[in-house]
């Protein structure tokens, strides 16, 4: 099991300029913080119900259309504290401006180019980190993998049927939205050699270290007539080094590959990307399995040879008369996988969950629900009573602070780094739902929290900084108390264009909370509220 460095991050005090009390300026004692100290002012603290409820994730949107996210997951995870994960992969694949058998030309009338395909496969380079420069030996480890990498789970490739556009096919006026619950549309058998091929990352172990050595294979060159012509050894290299990456491959089924891709290459159907699309929908990269490893690859690589793409290997034979052998002619091409994706999550049964605990997994697993002020209402008008209650003393809120512990009795292998907070309501004049920023992090997206601690007894914690959002609530600008949901972070969560939460989720990171229920003592989740409040 990878090890997750846990970060403990220090959280800085907002600084905040209240316009609406300049006129008491000349009775300050102390103004540099949002804490307010002097005879005008008295301060104090105060805990607010909350409560914290598991939310399913039913699906997420899982594609690139409007949003990269560079990095897709394969493979399979399994806990018991959690939801088992297969995650899959439909890519569009990329062909070359020009594509020929051979570059050079032959005015013999009766020479002929013979091509023989010595080896087809997918490649995956990893994300990895060098840890002993060796070239003729490299070691590294693999970055992005979580799991029981000594497991295999079984892969298998298909042709997809699904063609994928940016503009909905049944309403061309919109755009198109891939979600995680939608299974591939397969044409025919499986495209890679060996049916329910068994993957796992090559590794070696030594000691307490482990290393991974998929670094360079040898590929065999054929002539026509079935003899061996020379040997090649393929490895990816970058910035001028000659130290070769890492790469998974999977050996594709030389016939299905000659018939679909290689006997095709000066046909109509590659004479562009846009006729390709349409011969070849798109390439589906299947995962599945009881146990494994889930994988994270790069898609978008400024190096394009580390980028996922099918590679094919051939020799050219130039034969003249039939027999006789006037050249040998070895080539390759690349077809990268790029274009449109998107991501199949499969997901398992959810885990049996105590009364006292919050499930927080990645990708369409499960999230957190929380109402802030407890749900009591006895005059019914929606709001919450201790809500209202601090509506009525009319104080200034100095800081709040939402923490919420982690049950470090269920597997923390997988904690998140960091988790974030947004408002999921319902619009009433649409009734839709509406999913929002707090304004919070639009004054800091690191002041406004979310990192794993670990404070000095060894607990674990998230904490959020929400002043702004809870001065929202106490000064009534909003008629209402929406609940927050809490999630395990996703870098797009950080894109603030506008004050909409778009719920993409390519994080498989996962936690179990612990809710505010009396059991969990001092590890209760608690919203503190320090506030100023005039003095009569």
């Amino acid at each position: 099991m990878k090890k997750i460095i846990k970060k403990s991050v220090s959280i800085s005090v907002f600084l905040v300029v209240f316009s609406g009390i300049l006129s008491c300026e000349k009775d300050f004692t102390d103004i540099g913080t949002t804490i307010i100290t002097n005879n005008v002012f008295s301060t104090d603290k105060i805990l607010v119900d909350i409560e914290l409820e598991n939310k399913e994730v039913d699906r997420i949107r899982t594609d690139n259309v409007t949003l990269e996210p560079g990095q897709y997951l394969l493979g399979v995870y399994n806990s018991a504290d959690y939801e088992k994960l297969e995650a899959s992969i439909l890519t569009q694949v990329g062909i070359p401006t020009i594509l020929k058998y051979t570059d050079e030309e032959f005015d013999t009338a009766d020479t002929t180019v013979i091509s023989t395909i010595d080896t087809v496969f997918l490649k995956l380079p990893y994300q990895a980190t060098l840890t002993e420069n060796d070239i003729s030996d490299p070691t590294y480890s693999l970055d992005s993998i979580f799991g029981n990498q000594a497991v295999p789970f079984t892969l298998n490739l298909y042709q997809s049927n699904e063609y994928l556009s940016t503009l909905d096919l049944e309403d061309p006026t919109q755009i198109s939205n891939y979600l995680s619950d939608e299974p591939f549309q397969k044409i025919g058998s499986e495209l890679n050699s060996e049916f329910n091929y068994q993957f796992k990352p090559q590794r070696e172990e030594v000691g307490e270290l482990i290393y991974y050595t998929d670094t360079m294979f040898v590929v065999s060159r054929w002539l026509n007539n079935g003899n061996l012509y020379d040997k090649d050894t393929i490895k990816i290299t970058t910035n001028g080094s000659d130290v070769p990456l890492p790469f998974a491959r999977i050996p594709m089924d030389e016939a299905k590959f000659k018939s679909i891709f290689f006997d095709k290459y000066e046909s109509a159907e590659f004479s562009s990307q846009e006729a390709f699309n349409n011969y070849f929908r798109g390439l589906i990269i299947e995962a599945s399995g009881i146990d494994g490893s889930l994988i994270s690859y790069a898609f978008n690589n400024t190096n394009p040879a580390l980028n996922p793409s099918i590679e094919v290997y051939y020799t050219n034979t130039v034969v003249k008369g039939g027999t006789e052998i006037l050249d040998t002619i070895k080539k390759n091409n690349s077809f990268p996988l790029n274009g449109l994706r998107r991501s199949y999550y499969n997901m398992g049964p959810s885990p049996s969950i105590s009364d006292e605990q919050i499930k927080i997994q990645g990708t369409a697993g499960s999230e957190g629900s929380i109402t802030l002020f407890g749900t009591a209402d006895t005059d019914d008008n929606g709001v919450p009573d201790q809500l209202d209650e601090l509506r009525l003393k009319n104080i200034l809120v100095n800081d709040a602070l939402l923490t919420i512990y982690v049950d470090q009795s269920a597997d923390t292998d997988l904690a998140p780094e960091r988790l974030y907070l947004y408002k999921d309501y319902v619009n009433p004049n649409s009734q839709a739902i509406v999913q929002s920023h707090l304004k919070d992090v639009f004054t800091g997206v690191s002041t406004f929290g979310g990192y794993l601690e670990t404070t000095d007894d060894g607990e674990m914690k998230y904490t959020f900084r929400i002043p702004d959002y809870i001065s929202e609530l106490l000064n009534s600008e909003t008629d209402y108390n929406p609940k927050l949901s809490i999630r395990a972070l996703n870098r797009t969560d950080l894109i603030l264009n506008d004050t909409i939460f778009r719920p993409y989720s390519w994080n498989p990171k996962m936690v179990t909370l612990l809710n505010e229920s009396s059991n969990n003592g001092a590890k209760k989740a608690e919203l503190k509220i320090s506030y100023s409040k005039k003095q009569d």
